[in-house]
Formats: C-alpha cells, structure tokens, sequence
C-alpha cells in the first residue's frame, strides 16, 4: 500500500532523483531552492511502500493573473520498479487535488518525465487530465552521448560545426569557464540582446542570479563566457546534475563571422565529460520540419551530433472553472509566439 509523505532530508531526496533514469534538474533539491528565493511556495513528496521510496514529485504553486495552479516540473519521478499506471500515479493525483483545494488553486499541471509514448497518454486521460495549451519547459530535447572520446565526438560533428569550432580558435576566442555571481550579469547583457533580436520575453537578471545561486552553492553550474578582442559575445549557463549537464541559458551577439558559440558548446562538452558526465542535455529544439523560431538554434545545436529525447506534453487537471480562462489566454499567447 502506498502512502505520500513530505520528504525533508536533501540527501534521501538527492539519492534517489540523481539515480533515476529519465530525471532532470528540474527536480533536483536545487531547483526547489531556487524556487522558493523567488517567493514560490512548494512541497517535496515522496511515495512510499514497505519498501521505501518508490517515486518523488516536487509541487509548486505557481500565481498568475490567468489562474493559481500546482505545477510538478518534469515528474514524478519513479524507481525503476514502480510501474506507471492509473492505479499507481491515483495516489499522487489525488494527494494533489486535495493540496490544490487547500491552496485555492484552479487547476493542476504536471510535465511528465515520461517519453511521449501512447501508454503514458492513456494514463494520464484516465486521471482526468487534458493537455495543456503550453508547454512550461522544454519537451523535445537534443541530447548528446559524450562518453565516447573527444576525437569521436569531433568525427560525428557536422562538419560545418567542425570548421566553426576550429575558427573561432585561430580567430582567438577565449573561453572563460567562471563560478562568479557576478559574472551572470554579462550574461544577462547578451540575453537581453538576444530576446530583442529573436523577439522573445527574456528571463530577468535577478530570476537568472537566484538560479546560479542556487546551484553553485553544490558546484553544479558554471558559466561559460567566450571572449573576443576584449569583448564577451557569447554565453552559457551550464547545470551539472546526475551524470548530465545541461545548456539551459545562452545568448550571443553577432561580430561578423566569428563563431564563438561553437567553441564555446565544444568547451563546455569538454568541462563535462571532465566531469565524469556522459550526456551533453542541449535543451530545446524544434520538431523537424516547423516553420518555429527556434529552427536557427536547432540546427547549431544538431550539428553536434546527437538524437532527440520528446517527452509527454504538459498535462492539465481542471479543478475549478477558472482554468478555462487560462486555457483561452495560454493558446492565444502561443499562437501569437508562434510555438
């Protein structure tokens, strides 16, 4: 018989996520403490049998003018031995409708850690839930296996990414791998940049700050600058977590033809596998064939070699009427972003 329980112990919580396949960060105990210094109010539970621990999900009330929701980024996460199904996952959303009701909440939003398989589907809308009309993270992902040797992973590069790479070199980019908060502001510089060039809402300077950290206090995150002529034109945010790192933030100005994002991705590939990491997690890409802003990003990305990782949309549990309101502005906000 399962029972949910509120996990306080970072380490119990830390073992069993980092160990679980199919995890990311954004369940990691770092990514709740970077949740709550934004003001969010969470909880850390864990399913648990006469055996122990068998799956965590990570809730966060999340307050917005369209609607109050419980969202569970990328989860629950489950052992190995817990099998997905209505019966096993009833327990977790019924603990959540009643948090949800205690919190005055409209509805409820889980990012599945499950690839987007028909099975899993079938789960979810025997729990009630719809998809939702946006995605929270991304969903499709490029993933590099980097446990192979350096000259392997150059062999399987695109050979245009090859070229860039070593461009950048003889163009004399440096690559300054930095643990400095402050640093994140000449991040943020570009970022804003960047979101005026693509027309995108950037994150914020102090949501960027809170983020780094929260992680660098475990030494899992850096930042990766890349130099030119005394100028920073390109940079990363790079998250180290269970065996995968991850390119969750970047942004570059162009400088004439000098490709510096390429040097930089391949340093940071080279810090991670120096990290005993054997996935390169690329982040988001566009699906093969959308006419989507992300297409230009998407092929710098694939032509480091790779594959895709898609996982089961966002899922949508309706609580109250209100959700309906957020439904409408979400699909309307993605139209107009073209997502």
């Amino acid at each position: 018989m399962f029972t949910v329980r509120k996990v306080h112990d970072k380490q119990v919580w830390e073992d069993f996520v980092s160990a679980a396949k199919g995890q990311t960060f954004l369940h990691s105990w770092n990514w709740g403490e970077f949740n709550k210094s934004t003001g969010a109010k969470l909880w850390r539970l864990g399913v648990y049998d006469d055996n122990g621990l068998r799956a965590v999900f990570l809730t966060i009330k999340i307050k917005a003018r369209r609607g109050t929701f419980l969202f569970v980024p990328q989860g629950p996460v489950v052992s190995d031995d817990f099998e997905v199904s209505i019966l096993n996952l009833n327990i977790i959303v019924d603990y959540l409708k009643e948090l949800a009701k205690e919190e005055a909440c409209d509805f409820i939003r889980i990012s599945p850690a499950f690839e987007n398989e028909p099975a899993y589907k079938i789960v979810f809308n025997g729990l009630g839930f719809r998809q939702a009309p946006i995605h929270m993270h991304a969903e499709l992902m490029w993933l590099l296996d980097i446990s192979v040797e350096e000259k392997t992973l150059l062999k399987n590069m695109r050979k245009t990414t090859r070229y860039s790479i070593n461009k950048a070199e003889r163009d004399g980019v440096r690559i300054i791998k930095s643990s400095n908060p402050d640093d994140v502001m000449k991040l943020n510089s570009l970022y804003k940049e960047t979101a005026l060039r693509h027309k995108f809402t950037p994150y914020s300077l102090d949501y960027l700050a809170k983020e780094f950290g929260s992680f660098i206090k475990d030494g899992q995150v850096l930042l990766f600058l890349a130099e030119y002529k005394g100028e920073i034109i390109a940079s990363a945010m790079i998250i180290f977590y269970g065996g995968v790192a991850y390119y969750h933030h970047g942004a570059s100005i162009n400088r004439g033809q000098v490709p510096a994002a390429y040097l930089l991705q391949w340093e940071a590939i080279k810090e991670a596998k120096s990290r005993g990491a054997s996935i390169y997690n690329f982040w988001g890409v566009a699906a093969v064939g959308d006419n989507h802003p992300w297409s230009g990003l998407t092929l710098f990305k694939k032509g480091f070699g790779g594959y895709s990782k898609e996982y089961l949309p966002a899922q949508d549990l309706p609580i109250t009427g209100k959700y309906w309101l957020s439904f409408i502005v979400e699909k309307i906000r993605k139209v107009r972003r073209r997502l």
